[in-house]
């Protein structure tokens, strides 16, 4: 297999804690805590979990818009995670993102065609004529008109904004980007076009998404890898096709049963999996898998052991003390006994001396 247009290793970012009037360091904040992925050129890997989980400062991390506290980043192979700001200057114009919030993110005191012009002048050398027809190709090729680069951000719908951000992402024909939860912000009506729009500007330049949100419908329809995120950490990843028809991992399965299903006999007829408890905090983590706290399978390992990511079929992995036979078997709770056979489809563990 050809070597990965992007790479990530054991990335860690961590906030430190202050506290005193000295401002003593007094612990940290494991937003990314070991992180791991690559995506090969033209593919798109979809980044999914809850609100807080660590996905967008894994986004900004990747793309060194925030520093990471250890591990590695190779963009095209070239090592990034410890570059300096001049060392990264030169490899800026092949990796871009498009944000969230489309209104945050545009200057409001800028016409449309200052904001997408804005990396031209920054990176590239062209003279005036040629940037303003740069623009002009640029609003072409994400669906606005060309007589809309006189007007400013306030003149423009949810998904107009969002289209300028990703022309502007587009200015310097960059390789990589990153998609910070692109649609997040926009009508429903609208979402579906923006997605459109992005494969299609992928299917003709070729570009390679890290796409980033907690809508799993749409990212089933936009990403065929898909990595599951919890507190920090990659719980699961696997190919689309198999994470939604059958997932691994109980926190998975908890978020696939809350998404929205159209048919309704189809919504009556499915389990829904509550979740008990709140999200620990990233700054104390509970010892062992950090889903052990919630986790309606849980076992007594996963309040010791850590579980390590690891393949369990071509293609998956996943970070669970269910799927890996070389974690000691040990008395589950009786309360995950059932909860082993309803999340998994099959039978809890057995324990030393009881009948098969």
């Amino acid at each position: 297999m050809a070597e990965p247009l992007v790479e990530v290793r054991d990335l860690r970012v961590h906030f430190p804690l202050r506290r005193g009037f000295l401002g003593r360091r007094a612990g940290a904040v494991k937003a990314v805590d070991g992180v791991g992925f690559a995506i090969q050129a033209g593919e798109t890997l979809g980044l999914v979990g809850e609100s807080g989980c660590g996905k967008s400062t894994t986004g900004r991390a990747v793309l060194r818009l925030l520093d990471p506290t250890s591990g590695s980043i190779r963009i095209e192979g070239t090592e990034i995670a410890r570059a300096s700001q001049g060392r990264l200057r030169p490899l800026r114009p092949r990796m871009q993102m498009v944000f969230q919030d489309p209104q945050a993110s545009l200057d409001p005191r800028m016409t449309v065609e200052s904001i997408i012009r804005e990396p031209l002048d920054e990176h590239a050398r062209l003279g005036r004529a040629e940037k303003r027809e740069r623009v002009h190709e640029l609003m072409d090729a994400v669906g606005l008109s060309r007589r809309f680069a006189s007007r400013y951000p306030h003149a423009f719908s949810g998904g107009q904004r969002q289209r300028i951000g990703i022309a502007r992402a587009l200015a310097l024909n960059p390789r990589f980007l990153v998609c910070d939860e692109p649609i997040a912000a926009l009508d429903v009506s609208i979402q579906a076009q923006v997605v459109n729009l992005l494969e299609d500007l992928q299917e003709r330049l070729g570009l390679t998404y890290l796409f980033i949100s907690h809508d799993l419908s749409m990212v089933r329809h936009i990403a065929p890898r898909v990595a599951v995120m919890y507190l920090g950490r990659i719980v699961e990843e696997s190919g689309r096709d198999d994470l939604f028809a059958d997932p691994l991992h109980p926190y998975t399965r908890a978020l696939l049963s809350a998404v929205n299903e159209p048919d309704p006999l189809a919504a009556r007829a499915r389990r829904r999996i509550v979740l008990r408890g709140d999200v620990p905090s990233p700054a104390d983590p509970p010892r062992g898998c950090n889903f052990s706290t919630r986790c309606p399978a849980v076992m007594p390992p996963c309040r010791e052991l850590d579980p390590a990511l690891r393949e369990v079929a071509p293609g998956r992995r996943v970070a669970c003390h269910l799927h890996d036979p070389s974690v000691p078997t040990r008395e589950p709770t009786r309360a995950s006994e059932a909860s082993i056979e309803r999340i998994t489809g099959a039978p809890s563990p057995a324990t030393p001396g009881s009948p098969p």
